[in-house]
């Protein structure tokens, strides 16, 4: 696919603003399952309490905080703290939040930066956690004692309702520190977070002792959240959609772009080239292998982003929120990047086949459709059953073999991905069993688990059909980057306004492509204007072959073919072409219309001309017995009209072009002798100021030729007049008497 990379350089500004997309959609699905965690931890297990720095605390709570709080940290807290009196101007827009601040002052805490705040959670959650102890113990004697001692007292053997902050606040800083230092031991296997999480309990209750609204405070923040979430996910979506919509035009574009090449590359080939890709592989490579690359382009640009970022990022938010679980991951990941491996290697070989048995299957079903009525002459409908089977078989014993090689992948993949849910609810279970993790990080870890293992299924997609792709891109750019044997020179010289139509051949000789020997050898002639040039001679002597050398469907071998005395190389093939009517030897038709099909040598010409072209070419009769007349319909190929109806059309088409050269291949052959004679005279009397080279098998047709050509195996035997040769050449008497009596032939 390398070898195609140009194409996506039209659509390079539309591939990067969808690279971009696939970041803001991957950033975005990665963000989800971490908003998840906070509606749980946060929003339900904390009751909307997001930090252990309380937005407002009463008097006495911060009183008993800072016995617990190094000078340091304690003037930190108080100076991120504003003490709000009741019935105070200030105090009004707190109230409705705070009902005590009714009754009596509270701090509230002022507006803080981020990093201010994570400054303070440390301390904060210690000393939360000690005082939130200490009032148990002074409640509960169950509690005091699990405490123990600490200092110069046991607060197992204090009086219950002893005032404990009372009592701590007139021991030494040392004596404090000791028993805050006995008490945060206690919870330091906990881990940071769960410190903070146990300490935040302290703040809700502190919240209403305030009087706050928990339930609403709840509410808000869980419908906060989820309206960021949603937000997050509209975002995604109009992601989504969009990349979508940039990847089909990418791909159709590129798809639009390589038939439109290959279609050109392929008006270029000469016949050499055509040998070497028979036409149902180019109809192929045209269609069916170009929408395998239009499909993997449109998964590449959808996925060869997101899915990195996806399993990338999701391994490192799935490690920030449960590191000692990082090896479930790992293991489902090996395993799934094994199996994938295993399945690709066996699928692979497959793969490569599948188009080679596409063309294969075109290749059949094009022969017997085009030779159907030859197939029902000699009864052999049995036998191309049999073969367009063999081949449709051996494409349906392929595909099947790589569907059930592909299909097993996705049960596996299920079967992982569920073993790796259980696996992570187990691990996950056992740890908030610990106290080492919250249930909503737990959650979040599931969802990223499981958005990496997504992340390899759409990468299992790509290598699922990136083998094929890459095959079909191979076999189109084979055909992009074929070497054309015949090509313009660089510097043209112009058949000019005064050219006549001289066609010399000096010392021609021609050996096919790939061939051991010459079929031409050493031709000479010279094809003046106003003159019939006859070829004639026996099968494979050589004669369609010298006529498709003026044109240049191949080149030369060796000599020189001169139009006017220049050399047919030295010009564009457009130029020499535009000079020249051809006839085929098989009359070829277009879709479409009579008129059309005329139309073709000249889209300007008038219908006066056409209808001239279709009277020299003996086809008014056809023509006109149409009941829409030149408007009639013409099938593909031509196969609603007859072979000589098909041949005179052909003929009518090169006349109207109004060439100085006329070039026809066996073009009466399926013409009685009537319409073969009147034809002619026709010709004789229109193009008198053209050159006619005529390739023909019947000696009635060149009798009265100014110079016929003898060929015999790639060599002239023979040259002139009928008379001359009559007389002088024995291959030419063979073939004459053959066809005709001496009576005929000296009449």
């Amino acid at each position: 696919m390398i070898r195609l990379r140009r194409y996506l350089n039209p659509y390079m500004t539309m591939f990067i603003v969808a690279v971009i997309l696939l970041f803001v959609q991957a950033n975005a699905d990665l963000a989800l399952p971490d908003y998840l965690s906070r509606i749980v931890n946060t929003g339900i297990q904390q009751s909307g309490v997001e930090t252990v720095v309380p937005e407002a605390m009463r008097q006495e709570t911060l009183n008993n905080l800072a016995l617990f709080l190094s000078d340091e940290d304690e003037t930190a807290v108080r100076n991120a703290y504003t003490l709000i009196e009741p019935n105070t101007l200030a105090a009004e827009q707190y109230e409705e939040t705070y009902t005590l601040l009714q009754d009596e002052a509270i701090y509230v805490r002022k507006e803080l930066s981020d990093g201010e705040i994570e400054s303070l959670t440390g301390p904060m959650s210690q000393a939360l956690l000690v005082v939130s102890s200490l009032q148990r113990a002074m409640d509960d004697p169950e509690a005091a004692a699990q405490l123990g001692g600490g200092g110069p007292f046991d607060l197992s053997q204090l009086p219950p309702g002893t005032d404990l902050f009372a009592l701590i606040g007139n021991l030494p800083e040392s004596q404090r520190s000791q028993i805050a230092g006995t008490i945060n031991e206690q919870f330091a296997a906990l881990g940071e977070t769960m410190v903070e999480q146990t300490a935040v309990v302290q703040v809700r209750t502190e919240y209403e002792a305030l009087g706050v609204d928990i339930a609403s405070q709840q509410n808000s923040y869980i419908l906060r959240i989820g309206a960021l979430m949603l937000g997050i996910t509209l975002v995604s979506a109009a992601a989504t959609i969009t990349v979508g919509y940039l990847s089909a035009k990418i791909a159709a574009g590129i798809g639009r772009d390589l038939r439109s090449d290959i279609f050109r590359k392929v008006e270029s080939f000469s016949s050499a080239e055509f040998d070497k890709f028979p036409t149902a592989s180019l109809i192929t490579r045209s269609t069916n292998d170009i929408t395998q690359l239009q499909m993997v382009t449109m998964f590449m640009v959808r996925l060869v982003f997101y899915a990195p970022i996806m399993g990338i990022g999701g391994t490192i938010r799935a490690i920030g929120k449960g590191s000692s679980m990082w090896w479930t991951i790992a293991v489902a990941v090996i395993v799934l990047v094994g199996v994938i491996a295993v399945i690709v290697s066996i699928a692979m070989p497959r793969f490569q086949l599948v188009q080679k048995l596409i063309d294969r299957i075109n290749l059949v079903a094009r022969e017997n459709l085009s030779g159907m009525m030859v197939i029902r002459a000699f009864n052999m409908q049995g036998f191309e059953e049999k073969r367009f089977d063999k081949a449709n078989v051996d494409l349906t014993d392929n595909t099947l073999f790589i569907a059930r090689a592909t299909a097993i992948m996705m049960p596996i993949m299920m079967f992982i991905f569920n073993v790796l849910s259980v696996v992570i609810l187990w691990v996950g279970a056992q740890q908030v069993a610990d106290a080492n993790m919250q249930v909503g990080d737990v959650m979040a870890f599931l969802q990223y688990a499981m958005q990496i293992v997504f992340a390899f299924l759409m990468l299992t997609m790509l290598f699922i059909i990136l083998p094929r792709a890459q095959v079909s891109a191979e076999r189109v750019a084979d055909v992009l980057e074929t070497d054309l044997i015949i090509t313009d020179p660089a510097n043209p010289q112009r058949l000019n306004g005064s050219f006549r139509g001289t066609v010399e051949f000096r010392d021609v000789s021609f050996r096919y492509p790939g061939a051991d020997k010459d079929v031409l050898k050493n031709i000479s002639f010279v094809a003046k204007p106003g003159e019939t040039t006859a070829f004639i001679g026996s099968t494979g002597s050589g004669k369609s072959t010298i006529v498709n050398l003026i044109p240049r469907f191949y080149d030369v071998t060796q000599g020189q073919i001169l139009l006017d005395d220049v050399d047919i190389r030295e010009v564009t093939q457009h130029d020499l072409r535009d000079k020249i009517g051809y006839v085929p030897q098989k009359g070829i038709l277009f879709s479409g219309t009579i008129e059309s099909n005329l139309r073709f040598a000249d889209e300007l010409a008038s219908v006066e001309d056409l209808e001239t072209a279709v009277t020299i070419a003996q086809a008014t009769e056809f023509v006109d017995s149409k009941l829409e007349g030149f408007q009639s319909e013409i099938a593909q190929g031509g196969t609603n009209v007859s072979g000589g109806q098909r041949q005179r059309l052909s003929i009518a088409r090169a006349l109207v072009k109004k060439a100085p050269i006329y070039i026809f291949d066996d073009s009466f052959s399926a013409l009685d002798f009537k319409t073969d004679a009147a034809l002619r005279r026709a010709l004789r009397q229109t193009t008198q100021d053209s050159t006619l080279l005529v390739v023909t098998q019947r000696v009635s047709t060149v009798k009265k030729a100014e110079q016929i050509i003898v060929l015999d195996q790639g060599r002239i035997v023979g040259k002139g007049t009928h008379d001359e040769l009559m007389d002088t050449c024995e291959t030419y008497q063979e073939i004459a008497l053959s066809q005709l009596s001496m009576e005929e032939l000296s009449s």
